[in-house]
């Protein structure tokens, strides 16, 4: 036990020797926090349309009135030519074009269903799926409106309808800060852990420090445990220290148990910290480390629910899933966060971190070979 707490204290000698990296640990989370949690939404607002209006009839002016008066849409440019507005959505000028045609009013008047072309720039697929739903419940708004007038208020209230009463749980004004802040937070620990970690170990062989440790009686399990204990200190500080900030900056809720969260981040530093430790045990230059470690964080972040929703992804990801520590930790910051979950609820995500912590260690420890 003597051994191993001096190891660690070395190795916080030697992470704090360095200035830099003693103030990027703590101000490059606190910067990242500030930047990405309001920046990164998935709502989409100031949708900017242009509109061919070739009926200018009172139906197809009360209809822009609606679109104008939506908090989406932007209402950029009027034009009466196809070819000017399709270069508009060229260009990135306009999201949408709506094209009313000449009897868009008569044939509303007359009880015949008014015809709309509306035309979208699907580069970005959500994008263009949210606008074309933002732009369709104006529509239905509009046919209501239209419903009415036509029928009266009093035959329309005899006509039999559905009434939908909704109410969003766990984050009922749907802020997306809510959302991105566990998601953020769990980037975060696990950039500091991932790549500091393994660079740290890496760079003692080049500079051939390593070798005099190598030379000494320790254990292979000391050497590991020395390197992972203060950058799994060092992430929970982190982590402490974002939730602070989510609380004060962006007033994040947090309905669960604060140590739980800390004991399920704990076996995900453990995790990420291993499996740092296995690739750079045969990683001989931080350049190579570097490689092989962003190749897996880029996967890791990006199939880790925090952008796409796991049941979204194709059957073939969601397998390969099974071994990404941060979809597991993904979840359990929301639940837990927002939820409100207890251990019980998490339960079989705390067993998955579990699993995939000793079986990263362990090829870390089995990796590494001590040479005099």
């Amino acid at each position: 036990m003597r051994t191993r707490l001096y190891l660690i204290r070395k190795e916080f000698i030697k992470i704090f020797r360095n200035k830099f990296i003693g103030r990027a640990i703590f101000g490059v989370p606190i910067i990242q926090m500030l930047i990405l949690v309001p920046a990164v939404t998935f709502e989409i607002k100031n949708i900017n349309l242009c509109i061919i209006d070739k009926d200018m009839s009172s139906e197809s002016r009360e209809l822009i009135s609606q679109l104008e008066g939506s908090t989406f849409f932007k209402i950029k440019y009027f034009t009466f030519s196809e070819t000017e507005a399709n270069d508009l959505l060229h260009s990135n000028k306009c999201n949408l074009i709506l094209q009313i045609p000449s009897d868009f009013g008569k044939d509303i008047v007359t009880g015949r269903p008014g015809r709309l072309l509306v035309s979208a720039n699907a580069i970005n697929a959500a994008t263009a799926q949210l606008s074309w739903a933002y732009l369709n419940g104006v529509i239905r708004d509009y046919n209501m409106n239209i419903l009415v007038k036509n029928v009266g208020t009093q035959a329309s209230a005899s006509i039999p309808q559905i009434q939908i009463t909704n109410r969003y749980w766990y984050n009922e004004m749907l802020n997306y800060k809510y959302y991105m802040l566990p998601g953020i937070l769990g980037i975060l620990v696990t950039a500091i852990g991932f790549l500091l970690a393994g660079l740290n170990l890496v760079r003692e062989k080049e500079i051939g420090t390593i070798e005099q440790i190598n030379v000494t009686p320790i254990r292979k399990y000391h050497f590991i445990i020395a390197k992972m204990v203060p950058f799994l200190l060092i992430g929970l500080v982190d982590l402490a220290l974002g939730l602070v900030l989510g609380k004060l900056a962006f007033n994040i809720p947090f309905e669960g148990s604060i140590a739980l969260l800390f004991l399920c981040s704990a076996i995900f530093m453990v995790a990420v910290l291993g499996l740092a430790l296995f690739i750079s045990t045969f990683s001989s230059s931080q350049q190579q480390f570097m490689f092989v470690a962003f190749f897996f964080m880029i996967i890791f972040i990006l199939m880790s629910g925090v952008f796409t929703p796991l049941e979204s992804m194709p059957l073939w990801a969601q397998k390969i899933d099974v071994i990404n520590p941060l979809a597991y930790l993904m979840r359990i910051n929301r639940m837990v966060m927002l939820k409100g979950s207890t251990i019980h609820d998490i339960a079989r995500d705390i067993y998955s971190l579990i699993v995939i912590a000793i079986v990263f260690t362990t090829f870390a420890v089995s990796r590494y070979r001590k040479t005099a």
